[in-house]
């Protein structure tokens, strides 16, 4: 099963970013029970803009390995 998951995780990696959000929403959902459906909506509809303006370049993205490390010191 451990070789199914890395197969499915690469194959989802290749997805177009509003994709993978999309599939990324749709499986914590599962996760969740009792989730209000009214708040899940706009946590997805803030999720879409942001996406969008990084896409469309008015905002400007960090580097993962730039949050890490400003993450590891604050829990430090």
């Amino acid at each position: 099963m451990a070789d199914s998951a890395r197969e499915l995780e690469a194959k989802v990696l290749k997805l177009s970013p509003r994709q993978r959000a999309r599939l990324a929403e749709r499986l914590i959902s599962s996760l969740q029970k009792g989730v209000d459906a009214d708040a899940e909506k706009l946590w997805l509809a803030e999720a879409e803009r942001r996406l969008d303006e990084v896409e469309s370049g008015e905002v400007a993205g960090i580097p993962e390995k730039t949050v890490s490390r400003k993450a590891r010191s604050t829990l430090r």
